[in-house]
Formats: C-alpha cells, structure tokens, sequence
C-alpha cells in the first residue's frame, strides 16, 4: 500500500490538531497491545493508526470516545456511584459548615474575654498612673 499522509485523514475530522490527538492515541493504545483493525505489513503503529483511520475501520466518534475516555480522571459504570459521592459531598458540606461556625463562635469568645481583661487592666493602670491631688479629689 502506498504511504499514508495527513492529508488522507483530515476529511474525517474538523481539524488537523484534532486528528493529531486521535491517531495518536491510537497508535499508544496499538502499542500497549490492542488488535489493529487493518493489516499490519510491517509498519509502524503511527501508520496503523492513519490507515485505520483513511479506511474508517474505526468509527471518527469512537476513536474521540476512546481518547476522552483516557484523560478522564473519574469513570462511573453506574448511577448509583455519582448519587453516593454526591450524598457525601453535601454531608461533608454540611459538617464543614458547622464546624467553621463553629470556631467563629469560639474565636468571637475568646476575642470578648481578652476585651475584657485589657479594659481591667486599663483602670488599674489609670489608677496607678494618677497623681495625689486626683486621688484626693477622688475621696
């Protein structure tokens, strides 16, 4: 078979950038060991994947599911999985929550304490700091 080029793929997707990305996801999965979809004739799995692609042995939407199906970080195989992370989440939200009240109530506490105790510390210090004559003036 004569060599296969961009230009012989680019028809079945929108954009070379895009073609790029999709031939070679192909060509790492044809080497981790996945079945080509062509024949083989002793070229490199870059070619493979082009071939594949020229030949539309594979789908365009199943070589883009294929490739957003490896760079996602969460796969789910049932509903029941998403509703519990998301019954978590909202009781871990909830907890949060609460204990950010939490420590604003206590820090508030702690603030009025030490309000309290340089107002004392003040007078005393007012006191100790007033001459005869204002204390004279005082009785």
């Amino acid at each position: 078979m004569a060599r296969i080029t961009v230009e012989d793929c680019i028809d079945k997707f929108p954009s070379r950038f895009e073609l790029v990305l999709v031939a070679s996801n192909r060509a790492r999965k044809l080497h981790s060991g996945e079945e080509p979809t062509v024949e083989i004739d002793n070229d490199k799995n870059t070619v493979i994947a082009l071939r594949e692609i020229a030949e539309e042995t594979i789908t365009s939407e199943q070589l883009k599911n294929n490739l957003i199906e490896e760079y996602q970080t969460n796969t789910f195989s049932e509903d029941e999985e998403i509703n519990e992370i998301e019954d978590n989440s909202d009781e871990s939200q909830s907890e949060t929550s609460e204990s950010v009240i939490d420590e604003a109530n206590q820090e508030g506490e702690n603030i009025s304490e030490s309000a309290e105790e340089t107002q004392i510390d003040i007078s005393n210090d007012n006191l100790e700091n007033s001459s005869d004559e204002d204390k004279v003036q005082d009785l």
